[in-house]
């Protein structure tokens, strides 16, 4: 029996909810007769909190990695040259036919150089993703992984443009759908029957448990934000805070769920307390993927930076305004049938959007091939291309 090696890659967070289809439909091929597929899977160790990444690998249901790297917290160019040099050795051990990696984090970058210069073929999971912006460090990682990559599996058909528009062969580009949407249809229904109220009880900052009363029924508005350009500069960032704890707040319950480096500048520019202080804000510590699923679920309007909640947005129908300039998502947004509005971070900007998008409603909208079934089709497509040499 023929059997394909295959290494796939996972760094932060982004990558759980795109790996763990991957590695269902890995086991369910094996299931069959024919080409077996012998997968390792490497964990970079690139997460910020290693409680939070097991906690998302037991949720997805996500085995343990074969390999972790344990390459931490550090610089982009420190986690991108120690990842290089760890991950050289796992290759050169392990020999694959194939090396999977996805999304657009740091370890993804790493990987794909790394596969290039042991000779090893690549295959990027969500390739042609572009927002047109060389200031963020993920628009570069992707532009070096899909100029690398043998295979490159598009989640929509702007991506194969964009690809095209670049020079990529056809032969190299295989539109497979959204593979974040797999897992979204497969853990849909766990994430439907949990309570609102006890995830944000369960999960609120310390000193917040007074503002409960405020959550009545399920009108609230959910928020996460993290970009540098949305928390670095302290006058950007306390202007979109004036905004949320001033004005939208008033609406109804805003429920703020605060990546720790996004409460470290909250901290530093002295609008911790202005954040906390306010009744109507509920500061929560950041969530698993269910809890933030059904948080999403229940939104009667997002508020993120985050390029995955935009898809979620997207296909759940929650009204969503995009607080960045660009996306690499475009197919999201309203003008593409999605649900989502970019409004950067300008204030006025950001509430006129908000006004406007709340007489919208819910439209739930799926792109092609956005079906729970990406999966699958990468595995179907890796094993007809080694078996064409």
């Amino acid at each position: 029996m023929t059997t394909l090696k295959i290494v796939s890659v996972v760094g932060a967070r982004p990558n759980f909810m795109k790996i763990a289809p991957f590695i269902r439909a890995v086991e369910d091929w094996n299931k069959n007769d024919g080409v077996r597929i012998d997968h390792r899977l490497v964990h970079t160790g690139q997460h910020y909190d290693d409680n939070m990444s097991r906690a998302f690998f037991e949720a997805l249901v996500i085995p343990e990695a074969d390999i972790n790297l344990g390459i931490g917290s550090g610089t982009h160019a420190e986690q991108v040259g120690q990842t290089m040099i760890a991950f050289e050795k796992v290759v050169r051990q392990f020999q694959p036919d194939w090396i999977v990696v996805v999304g657009d984090v740091n370890a993804t970058c790493a990987c794909s150089i790394t596969a290039k210069k042991e000779r090893v073929r690549l295959a990027h999971i969500e390739a042609g993703l572009r927002s047109g912006d060389m200031d963020m460090p993920e628009e570069i990682n992707r532009l070096v992984t899909d100029r690398l990559s043998d295979l490159l599996f598009t989640p929509d058909r702007l991506s194969n443009d964009n690809l095209r528009r670049e020079g990529v062969s056809e032969e190299r580009i295989k539109f497979v759908g959204n593979i974040m949407i797999d897992t979204l249809e497969v853990q849909r229904e766990k994430a439907k029957i949990l309570s609102v109220a006890e995830i944000v009880s369960g999960n609120l900052k310390e000193g917040q448990d007074s503002k409960m009363n405020v959550l009545r029924g399920e009108k609230y508005s959910l928020l996460t934000l993290h970009r540098p350009s949305n928390v670095d500069d302290p006058q950007t960032f306390g202007e979109i805070v004036d905004l949320l704890t001033n004005e939208l707040a008033r609406d109804m319950p805003l429920l703020w769920t605060i990546h720790p480096r996004t409460e470290k500048q909250l901290k530093t520019f002295g609008l911790w307390i202005k954040v906390v202080s306010v009744d109507n804000v509920l500061a929560l510590n950041p969530l698993g993927y269910h809890e933030l699923l059904r948080l999403n679920m229940g939104a009667t309007v997002v508020l993120t930076d985050s390029g995955g909640l935009q898809e979620e947005c997207c296909v759940l129908g929650t009204p969503c305004l995009t607080l960045r300039r660009n996306t690499e998502r475009p197919v999201t947004l309203q003008e593409h049938g999605g649900a989502s509005i970019l409004v950067g971070n300008d204030r006025d900007q950001i509430r006129r959007a908000y006004y406007k998008i709340l007489q919208g409603g819910r439209t739930p909208s799926r792109p092609e091939l956005w079906d729970g079934r990406t999966a699958p089709r990468i595995v179907e497509a890796l094993v007809q291309k080694s078996s064409l040499g």
